[in-house]
């Protein structure tokens, strides 16, 4: 009898180890937008299919039907529609312009490639001769690829970002426990909250421009016009939630702080941010949402370099080929504010989790 049941009871202990791992992961699948993993890693794990079946389909059919019905939608109604640049897109040729965009940033680093390899031949040869005082080290000044527009605006807007954050966060500490500072925050939120960034760039670019006379400045000009104004269009969700999340602490807390007699660093670190960083972690979710919508818009309005001055430019350049390149700079655009949206979940549910354990 023992002989028999071993091997069962070994098979099920195996299976409630590969269970639990699995659930365990779950929760960093939840975190990765990748949920719809768990019911399938259940099934080949030999759970029931018909009990996981509901899962999968909520997780992962209903959102891929979506996509699909919406492809066939646009791929149906988009040629109706006639615009002074052509035909609107449907999603093949918005496809095919991003391979497009795909081979010309990969011609353009090719000609990178071959102008640095010319430049340092060039300068082995002046150093064999013995002409140091002629080698020059000069930089490749192509036109910036998609790609490049990318990275500029992503570079931007975390620049800007990290600037309302450290500015944010303290404040909003401060208007949380003191109510007499959150009171005299408060108009000044409601009054400059609502303020878009199209009135603030060119406040912007005045004060950047009389500030900035360097002639080689640590940043570019444009740089700072953009960051400094998603700066300011981005640094209001963080700063409301910080002050709505240490006024909300139990006042209890508080007062078991002051009979200990902790010092206001202590207080702050132990006390108050572990109570209050969920709802931080909204603000700056909320923030960096709204700092990369204000991006876009400084950029094209601005005409600094990134994603905002691609989409313009396309849309003056006004070829045939111009709205399919502004369709994938839309989605691009979509895709990357999801990106960033989960890339804060996953550090809000890190952080919560380490303080929870």
């Amino acid at each position: 009898m023992t002989s028999i049941t071993d091997p069962q009871v070994d098979k099920e202990a195996r299976r409630e180890r590969i269970f639990g791992r699995i659930n365990k992961a779950d929760r960093y699948l939840g975190i990765l937008g990748l949920a719809w993993l768990t019911p399938v890693l259940k099934v080949c794990a030999g759970d029931d299919f018909g009990r996981n079946l509901k899962d999968i389909w909520r997780l992962l059919g209903v959102p891929v039907l979506a996509i699909v019905l919406f492809l066939l939608a646009w791929g149906a109604l988009a040629p109706k529609v006639t615009t002074s640049l052509g035909a609107v897109p449907g999603p093949v040729q918005v496809w095919e312009q991003f391979k497009t965009l795909n081979a010309d940033h990969d011609r353009q680093r090719d000609k990178a490639a071959a102008f640095y390899e010319r430049q340092d031949a060039r300068n082995a040869k002046l150093i064999a001769a013995g002409r140091e005082d002629r080698v020059k080290e000069r930089a490749f000044t192509g036109a910036p690829t998609f790609y490049d527009q990318i990275w500029t605006s992503l570079g931007t807007v975390f620049f800007g970002f990290l600037i309302a954050t450290v500015i944010a966060i303290p404040l909003g500490i401060a208007g949380g426990l003191s109510p007499l500072v959150g009171a005299g925050m408060n108009p000044i939120i409601q009054i400059f909250k609502p303020v878009s960034p199209l009135a603030w760039l060119p406040i912007v670019t005045m004060v950047v421009s009389a500030t900035v006379s360097s002639a080689d400045p640590l940043f570019a000009k444009s740089f700072l016009v953009s960051a400094i104004t998603v700066t300011l269009c981005s640094i209001w969700p963080t700063l409301i939630n910080t002050t709505l999340g240490v006024a909300s602490i139990d006042r209890d807390l508080i007062n078991v702080s002051k009979v200990l007699k902790l010092g206001t660093w202590t207080k702050i670190t132990k006390l108050v941010l572990p109570s209050a960083l969920p709802l931080i972690f909204t603000g700056l979710r909320l923030s960096l949402g709204v700092g990369w919508m204000v991006l876009i818009a400084a950029e094209m309005l601005a005409q600094n370099p990134g994603l905002g001055k691609f989409v313009w430019d396309e849309f003056q350049n006004g070829s045939s080929q111009s709205l399919a390149k502004i369709m994938v700079a839309v989605l691009t655009i979509g895709l990357i504010g999801y990106m960033l949206d989960r890339l804060m979940y996953a550090l809000q549910s890190m952080m919560t989790f380490s303080i929870d354990r």
